[in-house]
């Protein structure tokens, strides 16, 4: 390989930058019609980062438009760290949270929707601000699905290569044979859900400017919301909480499946072995866990919502079971309960699908269902071999065979991810956290989920942390959010070797 294409790099993070400027020009009327002084703020910041991507795009014009493995590593680490440097302007600016290190946590976090949170008092701050927030989320989410489906197969990560074949570019199973038509059809599937959610929230009872931000944040799976108590505040109104349940369960599922289901093909939604696991196995199984030690354990389920019964007992346990079961697994990190005030089994069981996250090609973080199935079926596999050495069974997923190449890079991937949760562990625990909210705020951080434990619980934020502790957070979150791979190759010497 050649020396690093830097023009073309330079390029794309010139796109990113002016992309993010534009959005940052949508957040600036829902300020200046509100007569809020952080309106300026805004629009300077947008015009600051149009401008860099500009300086960015139009002098660096590459001869060779071609983009390989090196370039394209950079492109995705990179971009998102400059859509989270420029993201951060208008905060600073408006002067709506003055401290670099709290303005970069609140963008990352939003970016690669995570939904932790340094604000003690969101609902005392400037709507333009609220949406700036909400739509980090929404880049974020729209960014990691075609990140996920088209890009990473191609450097040859993720959990998404299970759908890729051999050669290089997209299989059958794609929803296109283009890249780019692709990720046209995969906005769009994004745009619909989302204006979809807004409508049914607006008529569920949310104002329109609240349907909007927490629609943005579910399918994003984000869960910044534009409440102190998160969709706690709408326990008045089930059916909010409903539509969001539904909404959270989609933003979890393939893009690919979900675009499928919108053409009819129903039948291939259930033949995928990853989304009846995602749905029934770990949702369906831990939700009816949950609900049945909630209803019939521990009384304390209503003093931790602090609201009366809406629709009797059976319904309000199931309810806000379900909806905390489903929030954690998609990692969008909405809150109607603290889960860590039911008990100590009900937290138990919260920590350990904090390291499940949503399926292959979804907005969700974590390390993916389909990852926990196939380490599942290679371990059996190993019983059978114990017996019967000389067999060569193959690993098969959705009937097909998978090759050891997958299934050692998944192995890898989740070795690293545990390696790095428990250093991440010791590591926040060195700056300042105790043992219980340093292991909250590490599988939370690394795994894109939000809410942890300790004190990071869901009815608490990191506004507590020591500034080291959340530029480490702030990395953690990066590089969960980008597949571990994408990023801490960039650490490696070999790297930068010219081949």
């Amino acid at each position: 390989m050649n020396s690093l294409n830097i023009k073309i790099i330079y390029r794309f993070l010139g796109i990113t930058a002016i992309l993010n400027g534009l959005f940052m020009f949508i957040a600036f009327p829902f300020s200046f019609f509100n007569e809020e002084n952080e309106a300026w703020g805004i629009l300077n910041a947008g015009i600051i980062t149009i401008f860099i991507g500009l300086l960015l795009y139009l002098f660096n014009k590459p001869k060779n438009t071609n983009i390989q493995k090196k370039e394209g590593y950079l492109i995705v680490t990179l971009g998102w760290l400059t859509l989270s440097i420029t993201g951060m302007l208008p905060y600073l600016l408006s002067g709506a949270i003055p401290s670099i290190p709290d303005a970069f946590f609140e963008t990352i976090s939003g970016y690669s929707t995570t939904g932790s949170s340094i604000l003690k008092d969101i609902e005392i701050m400037p709507k333009g601000i609220l949406f700036w927030r909400s739509a980090t989320h929404w880049i974020g989410g729209m960014g990691i699905i075609v990140l996920t489906i088209a890009i990473l197969p191609l450097l040859g990560i993720g959990g998404m290569q299970l759908f890729m074949a051999e050669a290089p570019g997209p299989s059958a199973d794609k929803l296109h044979p283009r890249i780019t038509d692709t990720a046209k059809r995969l906005y769009l599937i994004y745009v619909v859900l989302t204006f979809a959610e807004f409508l049914l929230l607006k008529v569920a009872g949310m104002t329109w400017f609240d349907a909007l931000n927490h629609a943005m944040a579910t399918m994003s799976t984000g869960g910044f919301s534009t409440k102190n108590a998160s969709i706690a505040y709408y326990n008045h109104l089930p059916y909010v909480q409903y539509i969001i349940i539904f909404f959270m369960l989609v933003a979890g599922t393939n893009f690919v499946l979900t675009y499928f289901a919108l053409k009819g093909k129903i039948q291939k939604v259930f033949q995928s072995e990853e989304f009846k696991y995602y749905l029934f196995g770990i949702i369906g199984v831990s939700s009816l866990i949950v609900v049945l030690v909630v209803h019939f354990q521990d009384p304390s389920l209503e003093s931790s919502i602090n609201h009366p019964k809406v629709f009797g007992d059976v319904e309000y346990a199931i309810r806000h079971s379900l909806f905390m079961v489903t929030s954690v697994i998609t990692t969008t990190g909405f809150v109607t309960a603290d889960f860590t005030m039911w008990n100590y089994f009900v937290s138990g069981i919260f920590f350990a699908l904090f390291f499940t996250g949503g399926s292959a090609g979804s907005t969700s973080g974590g390390v993916k269902v389909v990852r926990h199935i196939v380490m599942l079926k290679n371990s059996f596999l190993e019983f059978k071999k114990a017996l019967h050495p000389n067999a060569i069974i193959p690993v098969r997923f959705d009937g097909k065979s998978v090759s050891q190449n997958i299934v050692f890079n998944i192995l890898s991937f989740f070795i690293i991810y545990m390696f790095i949760f428990i250093m991440a562990s010791v590591i926040l625990s060195l700056l300042g956290l105790d043992f219980v909210s340093a292991l909250g705020a590490a599988a939370s951080s690394l795994g894109n989920i939000g809410p942890a434990i300790g004190s990071v619980s869901p009815v608490d934020n990191f506004a507590h942390l020591s500034t080291a502790a959340k530029w480490f957070c702030s990395f953690l979150m990066l590089i969960g959010r980008l597949e571990l791979f994408t990023v801490l190759i960039l650490f490696t010497p070999f790297f930068w070797r010219k081949n």
